[in-house]
């Protein structure tokens, strides 16, 4: 099943230099996402109730060709791969007006609400004859590997305006102290944030602390989460490209 979502660059999404900020994205993809689902009979509420799961997002990656605008109409176009072991694979395309200006690749899976632990979506009727066909992205996306030695940028503490439904650190909110972890506002002008690449390797909770680390290499920032035993968070992976002219 092919899902259309249509939505606008408001005023809340773009940064002082008017580009839609990553965390923005990721949540305008989430939508499209939740959506989705719901039109496959597997939103949030009925995953708990016939399963007593909800959806968590393990990895996430986005690539864009230009930095999305305030007031700019888009359309996200999304289907997943199909319901193979323990993880589903859901694809996008994003588009404004006509023009295909990125795409997007992400990765899910289903948790038991108590033990967190791993349902089996091959099991699952709801998936059945609804992927995306053709259309069907090849990319993988393992876990980030970061290929360079990082060095400690800051200690960020996670707060109310962290979280999500779940009662954990919503989703987009990495993208956020990815960017303030490497000072994206200092940037250079001309240059945007044009791919992201997010692994989420365990949940946070408003009230913990985030000891953040950062290094960069051949114009990607990598930034690396700890917690405060030094148990790893998440890891992304921040490319920085310039405007085309």
């Amino acid at each position: 099943m092919i899902y259309e979502y249509h939505c606008r660059v408001d005023s809340r999404d773009v940064d002082a230099r008017n580009s839609c900020r990553p965390s923005a994205l990721l949540g305008i993809l989430q939508e499209a996402a939740t959506e989705a689902a719901c039109r496959l009979h597997a939103s949030r509420e009925e995953m708990l109730t016939k399963y007593h799961a909800f959806w968590m997002l393990a990895r996430i990656w986005y690539r864009l060709e230009r930095p999305l605008t305030w007031d700019e109409s888009i359309t996200i176009r999304t289907w997943h791969r199909g319901n193979h072991g323990a993880a589903m694979y859901r694809d996008y395309d994003i588009y404004s007006g006509e023009e295909l200006v990125g795409e997007s690749v992400s990765v899910w899976v289903l948790a038991d609400q108590d033990t967190r632990r791993l349902l089996r979506l091959a099991d699952m009727t709801e998936f059945s004859e609804s992927d995306g066909g053709a259309l069907c992205k090849q990319m993988r996306l393992p876990k980030l590997r970061i290929p360079i030695s990082l060095e400690q940028a800051e200690d960020r503490p996670t707060w109310y305006s962290d979280a999500d439904i779940n009662g954990h650190v919503n989703n987009v909110r990495y993208a956020d102290f990815t960017c303030d972890a490497i000072h994206l506002e200092q940037i250079e002008q001309g240059r945007f944030a044009s791919e992201l690449k997010l692994s989420y390797l365990k949940e946070c909770r408003s009230g913990e602390t985030l000891s953040l680390y950062t290094g960069m290499q051949d114009g990607t920032w990598y930034v690396h989460g700890a917690g405060c035993g030094g148990d790893a968070r998440f890891d992304a992976a921040l490319t920085l490209s310039a405007k085309k002219r």
